[in-house]
């Protein structure tokens, strides 16, 4: 398998980050050549975990990368990026919105500042 780097796997498929509670509730990400897909792991359907029906937000891979900066160095977020009242954060992009539990972001920025979100240069 190819690695990164820092030594970790290239992505080419959904994941999650390693801090996330067996990958059932949390933040999904999925990386594609030119953008970044995310969903909330506790809407997956179907047998191979795809659905229409599922809520899934996409960004570019530029606006990704710098989505992850501002995390990892506690940076102004954007504003696709709000806290709700239950003590979670939301996601939204247009009319898709995907909320998380405090639990699921704080598994997700872990990952993040561990380096699990950072996109990879693919070769060719």
């Amino acid at each position: 398998m190819a690695t990164n780097a820092g030594g970790r796997p290239i992505r080419t498929g959904w994941f999650t980050s390693s801090r996330s509670n067996n990958g059932n509730q949390c933040v999904e990400v999925k990386f594609d050549a030119d953008a970044v897909w995310i969903r909330d792991s506790k809407y997956r359907s179907g047998a191979a975990g795809e659905s229409a029906a599922q809520p899934v937000l996409s960004v570019s891979a530029a606006e990704w990368d710098d989505l992850v900066a501002r995390l990892r160095t506690g940076g102004p977020v954007p504003e696709m990026i709000t806290e709700n009242g239950a003590g979670g954060v939301e996601l939204r992009r247009g009319p898709t919105v995907l909320t998380f539990t405090g639990a699921e972001w704080d598994a997700f920025l872990a990952g993040v500042a561990d380096g699990e979100f950072d996109r990879v240069p693919q070769p060719g």
